[in-house]
Parts: structure tokens; C-alpha cells; sequence
């Protein structure tokens, strides 16, 4: 499965490919939002742009993400190049993630240079295989019921008496 090394956090999370980078930071419990994004966040629909993140990718690899989206070219104009709407990305591969990088980190550079020096697993680019279905139990039927006539003494409205 894809890895995204959170920076900042100094946390690795697996992720199925695909999934939306938000939502797999949400779930972990980590701070995307400053205090305006706490206060007025649009709940993933890229309208707010107060999920920003960067993207710190070998130049050498393919994008790890989905493209930008139309949102992303809008909202994201003036913004450094390697920036993203963690509500707008899909995370296809491995990738190293800073969030809130208009807050700045302390020593960014060496910081963003130990971390690439450690290896990312690559992951799978497809969903794993589902699993086999399980058998169900025999299904209950309420032909017996209406046999016996049990199911037409019951009322057509069940708030009824």
C-alpha cells in the first residue's frame, strides 16, 4: 500500500491508491487546518483552500498524485508550485507530505533533505483484491408466517395499535 510520510508530524500512514489525502489525514487525527481552517473549513469541497499542503517529490519519479484539479488551477495561482488542496488529491503512490506549509518549519531544508534520503515503499497502484464472500445463513423467510396467518393480524401501519 502507498505510504505518506507526514513531515511535520514525522509520521507514516498507509493508504489504499486513490484515496483522498484529506480524508487519510483527517482519519489519522493530523492538523491540516490552522485556526481560519478550524473556524470556517468547507468540509473537502476545495473552496475554502485552508487545506493546503506540500508535495516534496523526486524530480526524477512521476507525480505520486492525482493532477490538479480545475479547483486546484483556480485557487492555487499564487501559490509555490509544489502546493496542493489536500481535499483535491488523490494519493496514487508513495509521497512525502508537509502540512500547513504557510506556517513555515524550522530548518526546512535540512529537515525536507532527511526525509527524502529515506526510502518510501513504492505500494501497490491498484486496490487489493476484495475478499471471498462469506456464505450467509439461510435466509428467513415469512412463508410460514403467512401460512399461519400470523402476519395479516399485524396492522398495515406499525404505529398503529
Amino acid at each position: 500500500m502507498p505510504v505518506i510520510r507526514f513531515v511535520r508530524e514525522g509520521q507514516d500512514v498507509e493508504c489504499y491508491p486513490g484515496e483522498n489525502l484529506r480524508e487519510v489525514a483527517l482519519r489519522q487525527g493530523l492538523e491540516l487546518y490552522g485556526l481560519k481552517g478550524k473556524l470556517g473549513n468547507c468540509g473537502g469541497c476545495g473552496q475554502c483552500i485552508t487545506c493546503f499542503v506540500e508535495i516534496v517529490e523526486d524530480p526524477e519519479k512521476p507525480s505520486a498524485l492525482s493532477p490538479l484539479t480545475a479547483v486546484e488551477e483556480q485557487k492555487l495561482r499564487r501559490r509555490p508550485q509544489g502546493w496542493r488542496l489536500a481535499c483535491q488529491t488523490l494519493v496514487n503512490r508513495s509521497v512525502l507530505v508537509l502540512t500547513r506549509p504557510q506556517v513555515g518549519l524550522p530548518d526546512r531544508d535540512a529537515v525536507l533533505a532527511k526525509v527524502s534520503q529515506e526510502p518510501l515503499p513504492e505500494g501497490p497502484t491498484a486496490w487489493p483484491a476484495p475478499p471471498e464472500p462469506i456464505e450467509s445463513p439461510e435466509e428467513i423467510t415469512t412463508e410460514g408466517a403467512e401460512a399461519d396467518g400470523n402476519l395479516a393480524d399485524l396492522p398495515s401501519n406499525p404505529l398503529e395499535g
